[in-house]
């Protein structure tokens, strides 16, 4: 039995290796039970070791051992509440980062069927599909807009994999970097920094509105923006267990990413999952400088700000005369949890004056596990009580980092979320561009 998260370890695909670790770490869950409440692996996992007298997790199949990992959507959560994580405790527990290692394990020994395959290289090529999504996007979003559960909806879960019951945020008709290179330069008088950006594919292609506003609230505050020449973080890929799919994509990013912190531009990332790629898993799959450069020098889009207005040698203008609203519903996505950097979001909309309730139930998306078809049953009631918490709220308005979880938002109360940028913005007084999905 091998300990390891090293995804270049040499028995790190070993399926016994694999399994028996899966063995150790159950049976120390099973004793600890602190992580119930953060989804369903862990009650089913307590659960199928109830039933054996001796309460032995290695009674346990090999499919009800993978039945705990299918259920894992990588929220982070129970690693970040867990008492024996690597380094802090000798039973070096790291429950998100095995998930992986026994997801990538099955994905090599050819353990997953055709159609997760199938599934897997539609999600996982987000670019080549946002780039297509932007072109056709009036006949694309009427697709997309269809009635869940309907005919075209179900054709689309047949052939791709993708839930027919879960809402999918439209495609924008301009994506961001097009609307970047066309707006006119800006000239910077009190320039307090430089940042790139890093616009993530949900930025790029379905809501490059979050980028306008990033662009128009740093250049506000002094901040000069550029855009990084970089694709996906390659989330899709690695959540689905295709370790050398995502390699190939992490070691490219790192590579632009590292040049980028070189020229003295820190890396700015409005999207949590794909902020968390960055500062965590690239330093797994891709060792050595460039990545802990990375690493070292990404931000939320709320944090740099805060970092920004917190530090002596600069300030953040704080003249909000526009629109502010005297509540703001805040959801907390759990990949901005799971980054251990506070609630930046949160205190960077206090300023505005407005009164911040918090959310902090999962989404049940967390990349893109919670669209896939066969986990539709575990993750609309996931969504469900999402919805009801944020229905509970009663903010003025709903805020939210995360796009996909704020299009669950959408799905299951009919409100329409705001990036907390976004929020900025409007207390700022920028008006909102005209972007027509």
């Amino acid at each position: 039995m091998t300990i390891t998260y090293d995804p270049h370890h040499p028995k790190y695909l070993d399926e016994a290796d694999v399994r028996d670790e899966m063995t150790r770490v159950y049976d120390l869950c099973h004793g600890c039970r602190l992580c119930f409440k953060f989804c369903t692996s862990f009650p089913t996992l307590f659960e199928m070791i109830d039933r054996h007298d001796d309460q032995d997790a290695g009674r346990l199949t090999p499919a009800q051992q993978d039945q705990v990992t299918d259920e894992c959507f990588q929220c982070k959560l129970c690693y970040v509440n867990c008492p024996y994580v690597p380094g802090q405790h000798e039973w070096a527990l790291d429950f998100p980062r095995l998930m992986l290692r026994a997801d990538a394990m099955r994905h090599d020994t050819g353990q997953v069927t055709m159609r997760d395959r199938a599934t897997t290289q539609m999600m996982g090529r987000t670019d080549m599909i946002g780039k297509v999504g932007s072109r056709t996007a009036p006949t694309m979003n009427k697709v997309l807009a269809a009635k869940e559960g309907g005919i075209v909806r179900k054709a689309i879960e047949k052939t791709a994999g993708i839930s027919s019951v879960r809402l999918l945020p439209p495609f924008a008709r301009q994506r961001f970097s097009t609307w970047f290179k066309r707006r006119p330069k800006v000239r910077m008088g009190n320039r307090q920094g430089r940042v790139a950006l890093f616009p993530t594919c949900l930025v790029e292609y379905q809501a490059p509105e979050i980028g306008h506003d990033l662009v128009k609230v740093y250049e506000r505050n002094g901040i000069e923006v550029s855009l990084v020449d970089a694709g996906c973080c390659g989330a899709p890929w690695l959540h689905s267990g295709d370790r050398d799919q995502f390699i190939k994509v992490a070691e490219k990013n790192v590579k632009v990413l590292a040049a980028e912190v070189r020229k003295g531009n820190p890396i700015v990332v409005p999207q949590p999952t794909c902020g968390y790629i960055l500062k965590k898993d690239y330093l797994d799959y891709v060792p050595g400088a460039d990545a802990q450069l990375v690493a070292e020098n990404t931000f939320d889009a709320a944090e740099y700000l805060m970092k920004v207005h917190r530090d002596p040698e600069t300030s953040l203008d704080v003249d909000f005369g526009g629109e502010v609203p005297a509540t703001i519903t805040y959801h907390t996505p759990c990949h901005l949890r799971a980054q251990n950097i506070g609630l930046k979001s949160r205190d960077l909309m206090k300023l505005t004056g407005a009164k911040i309730k918090l959310v902090q139930q999962c989404s049940g998306i967390d990349g893109m596990w919670g669209l896939r078809a066969e986990n539709a049953d575990l993750s609309v009631p996931i969504a469900k009580k999402l919805g009801s918490e944020i229905t509970r709220a009663d903010g003025e308005i709903v805020a939210g980092d995360c796009h996909l979880a704020n299009t669950a938002i959408t799905e299951q109360t009919g409100l329409v979320p705001s990036h907390p940028i976004q929020v900025i913005a409007r207390a700022y007084g920028i008006a909102v561009e005209d972007v027509t999905p």
